[in-house]
């Protein structure tokens, strides 16, 4: 009876502790002006927020990803379009991923990766320079950005999603090692339509599992990261190809530098 008393008040306390964050919500806003009331509101919407995400964030820490908002989208994106919904997943640790596939798609989505803190101002510049002479824009998503993208919020561009972006972006650089953001990213990452994560990549296409993933077959699927859903890794054409070769090059060029360690 002795031990069981501790575990039973906690899931007491548990059990009560929204019914009492209520009660201190309501008491916060009782006698008040209508704006202070709104101001009250809206000071617990962000603090709602701040301890939401950070929480999930904690948690993904360390559990896997069980789902993505996009993985959820383009669900309901092929059902709306009378397509059966495909949706191609498996977690895996980085020990079960070629040591090929995290060095591919930073040489073909993020050089600096193991250098910044979550955004790489120089190719911000460039990419800024380049989008005043060009009418083809050019991004400078890093792959932290990307992962935070993918994790938390939407794919659709906007202001907002930019903000948010950006938020969990430092946060995960915050809490998580760039380990664990290069391993969720290769969960999470979508490698063609209802294919997500190295695992469900390497079996799709190369019908192998991800840690057999070779080096060209690794900088294949590096290759169609900008539009998953328009190239194919097992039928790559000359824009792939080209691109292939290139994240080989610059593989050769980087060597060993580019490879992750566990102490990343």
């Amino acid at each position: 009876m002795t031990t069981a008393s501790p575990i039973v008040h906690f899931f007491h306390l548990v059990k009560s502790f929204p019914g009492r964050i209520w009660r201190i919500f309501r008491a916060q806003l009782k006698g008040r002006s209508r704006w202070k009331q709104l101001l009250i509101i809206g000071l617990w919407m962000v603090g709602s927020f701040i301890t939401t995400s950070l929480l999930a964030t904690l948690v993904y820490g360390v559990l896997p990803v069980p789902l993505t908002p996009l993985m959820v989208i383009r669900s309901v994106e092929q059902w709306a379009d009378g397509e059966k919904a495909v949706l191609k997943k498996d977690w895996v640790s980085m020990d079960e991923i070629s040591i090929h596939l995290a060095p591919s798609v930073m040489c073909a989505e993020d050089q600096n990766f193991k250098d910044h803190w979550g955004f790489d101002l120089e190719a911000i510049q460039k990419a800024l320079e380049h989008n005043k002479r060009s009418r083809r824009t050019r991004g400078a998503s890093t792959i932290s950005q990307q992962t935070a993208k993918n994790v938390f919020l939407w794919p659709h561009r906007s202001w907002l999603r930019k903000g948010l972006e950006i938020y969990f972006t430092g946060l995960i650089e915050l809490v998580w090692t760039k380990r664990r953001i290069m391993t969720v990213y290769l969960n999470v990452v979508e490698f063609g339509p209802g294919i997500y994560g190295a695992e469900a990549a390497a079996r799709h296409f190369f019908r192998k599992p991800a840690d057999k993933l070779t080096r060209s077959e690794a900088a294949t699927l590096a290759a169609v990261l900008p539009n998953p859903r328009k190239y194919s890794a097992s039928r790559p054409g000359r824009y792939v190809t080209r691109r292939r070769d290139w994240v080989l090059r610059q593989m050769r060029m980087h060597g060993s530098g580019i490879y992750l360690d566990k102490a990343n």
